[in-house]
């Protein structure tokens, strides 16, 4: 029983380090899975036990930290511009970059480009050319986790992995992939 109790608390105890510099989703994710360890392998005391508390600390824990992450959101959405912290907006900050791929692709596509200009003050002004000439431009709230870019714009909250390599960027979620070339 000793021994089950000490591994369950160095998985929480990583867990916990491994959410230090995350979004508050993957945050919530990795300390409920962590603390869900400990308490299922206490209070069940078998191996699965722990593992059954991990997998429903991990559910607590991305609800918890994905309405962390909305509070955020709303609380930078209502932030005024100068108010932002340039580390929240870098490597992006004063950079444009343009769409060369994404993927899935739909097939019910209306635009012909996209631009998109991240300032410095936290705002993403993305421009679309649509296929029928007709340009348009919307403007979404940005910041800047680790790896982790998240957009946001009213009650929506998107978190994408990005990489950087030279002049290309690419962004990854869940459901979608896209490149970018620094423009």
């Amino acid at each position: 029983m000793k021994a089950k109790m000490i591994a369950a608390i160095l998985i929480a105890a990583l867990a916990g380090g491994a959410a230090a510099q995350t979004s508050g989703t993957k945050k919530g994710m990795l300390w409920g899975a962590g603390l869900g360890a400990v308490a299922g392998g206490v209070i069940g005391g078998h191996g699965s036990d722990a593992l059954i508390g991990a997998a429903v600390g991990t559910g607590i824990g991305y609800i918890v930290g994905n309405e962390s992450d909305k509070k955020k959101a709303q609380e930078m959405s209502a932030q005024s511009p100068s108010g932002k912290h340039s580390s929240d907006t870098e490597p992006f900050a004063g950079t444009t970059w343009k769409l060369q791929d994404w993927s899935p692709k739909s097939g019910k596509e209306t635009f012909k480009s996209k631009t998109f200009s991240f300032g410095k003050d936290g705002w993403l002004t993305t421009h679309t050319t649509n296929k029928d000439g007709r340009k348009t431009t919307d403007r979404e709230n940005y910041r800047v986790v680790g790896d982790t870019l998240i957009v946001n714009k009213g009650d929506y909250l998107l978190n994408f992995k990005y990489t950087i390599s030279g002049d290309q960027l690419t962004v990854d979620s869940e459901k979608l992939r896209v490149l970018l070339k620094r423009g």
